[in-house]
């Protein structure tokens, strides 16, 4: 097993789940691999920007080692950010849009993990700050946020849980919600990214939300599908899923209160919340040729030279004008 140092640092658990739940073979995991990545050729259209071995691994394990699927995937993976280039054109956490998210609480991830080894990542909807944060803002946090956890091996086989809470989540919020942006960030999540997600759980969501799901129902694949949990307040059809001992108090867990900025600390380090000065540790996938499980340091990190407040409202006024070209806000169709 001359290829089993890809999976170093694995507990004898997780290699035995992986070999059980995701046909993960230590003693062909090379051919594995390399099988895949002979057929890159075949999409010429697309540039393959990463292609080292624990990269594809990734798509191997978030496909179950078919390697079709896991080729599919990985194509998706980057022609999804070349159609979509602004979105990943400054794709690091001190990116100003980005940082405003992850300051904001967008994603929140929890510490610890369930009791399935998977990471929980946490959606308070009603903390959108529609003139703070677009959604297009939001959705790159996300994915960044993503890129970083999924360096984990152990993720890669455990994979992820996403609860989304709606309470005081607003009509005049949802109908930001277009048709247009819920498809990007189902292909960017579901289509694109290699990452197991167990389950996405809704919590106290209103009509208004219940409607939007229904509309966006087509894009899902029935995998997907299968995988949303719709609560409403019922709390206790979370605790089946989800121990209470894994979750804050807001899920009607027993962990204290989940703290906004504690995933923004830990991508902008201990600086995060200054403002105008972008000094921080940032990871920009598309440029890391090799896996690097550490982030990586900006070598010169330059100082914004504008007062905030400009560019604040620069940004404001650009986002308010981007917004307005979108589809009709869905919530107009009822």
């Amino acid at each position: 097993a001359e290829m089993t140092h890809l999976q170093a640092g694995l507990s004898p658990e997780t290699i035995e789940k992986a070999r059980l739940e995701l046909n993960e073979n230590p003693d062909i995991l090379h051919q594995d691999i390399q099988q895949v990545r002979d057929m890159i050729i075949t999409r010429p259209d697309i540039g393959f920007l990463r292609t080292d071995d624990a990269f594809i691994l990734r798509f191997l394990r978030a496909r179950k080692f078919h390697q079709t699927e896991a080729f599919r995937l990985l194509a998706q993976y980057f022609q999804y950010r070349q159609l979509n280039l602004d979105m990943f054109k400054n794709f690091k956490a001190d990116d100003p849009g980005i940082k405003r998210a992850l300051t904001d609480g967008f994603p929140g991830v929890l510490e610890n993990r369930d009791h399935c080894g998977r990471k929980i990542l946490l959606l308070f909807a009603a903390n959108w700050d529609q003139s703070r944060n677009s959604f297009i803002d939001i959705l790159r946090a996300i994915l960044l946020s993503l890129e970083v956890l999924i360096e984990d091996q152990e993720l890669q086989i455990n994979g992820f849980i996403l609860i989304i809470d709606w309470s005081n989540f607003s009509f005049k919020q949802a109908s930001k919600l277009t048709p247009s942006i819920l498809k990007l960030a189902i292909e960017g999540l579901q289509d694109s990214f290699p990452a197991r997600f167990g389950g996405v759980h809704f919590v106290n969501q209103p009509w208004y939300i219940h409607a939007l799901y229904t509309l966006i129902k087509p894009f899902l694949k029935d995998k997907t599908r299968k995988r949303i949990f719709l609560h409403g307040n019922n709390l206790n059809s979370l605790h089946q899923l989800i121990h209470p001992e894994c979750l804050p108090s807001e899920f009607g867990g027993t962990l204290p209160p989940y703290d906004m900025g504690t995933w923004a600390r830990t991508l902008l380090g201990p600086d995060y919340s200054d403002e105008n000065e972008y000094t921080h540790t940032s990871y920009n996938a598309m440029h890391v040729k090799h896996a690097s499980s550490n982030l990586e340091r900006e070598a010169s990190p330059k100082p914004m030279k504008r007062s905030q407040s400009v560019v604040e409202a620069g940004m404001l006024k650009h986002e308010d004008q981007g917004e307005s070209e979108n589809t009709q806000p869905l919530l107009a169709l009822d």
